[in-house]
């Protein structure tokens, strides 16, 4: 399930930051948790592993050149560019950005089927996990 997002002209630390404030916004983790990402610059930056600390989070980095280590987001982002970022001629980065939007938010999370957790969609699948832990 994608949580946190931003959108910039540079991947950079502030975009980091940005998306993962509105999973913090979304979610409200509890101290422990581990954040996974792949080794870029944004997250390796002092003020992100700051953040990181701040929150009393784990930072948890993939290998250097194992994409395998973040298949999940590997994944998303291959989805994404094949089902709709390919599919289209953008005529404005405004309209890029409300496209894929509208892909995470009404598509990805509560539509799209996973093999690998049942063939439910994140949000399906997110609902039975707090379902289960409640019970």
């Amino acid at each position: 399930q994608i949580v946190g997002y931003a959108f910039s002209d540079r991947i950079d630390t502030c975009l980091a930051l940005n998306a993962l404030n509105m999973a913090l916004r979304r979610r409200k983790p509890h101290p422990g948790l581990i954040f996974h990402s792949d080794r870029g610059v944004q997250y390796a930056a002092n003020a992100y592993r700051q953040r990181l600390l701040d929150l009393h989070f784990r930072q948890s980095m993939s290998r250097k050149g194992d994409p395998y280590d973040n298949a999940v987001a590997e994944n998303f982002f291959s989805c994404l560019k094949c089902e709709c970022v390919h599919l289209r001629h953008f005529s404005s980065r405004k309209l890029a950005m409300m496209d894929i939007f509208a892909y995470i938010e009404a598509f990805y999370n509560p539509v799209r089927p996973h093999s690998s957790i049942g063939w439910r969609s994140p949000d399906a699948f997110a609902t039975s996990l707090s379902e289960h832990s409640v019970a």
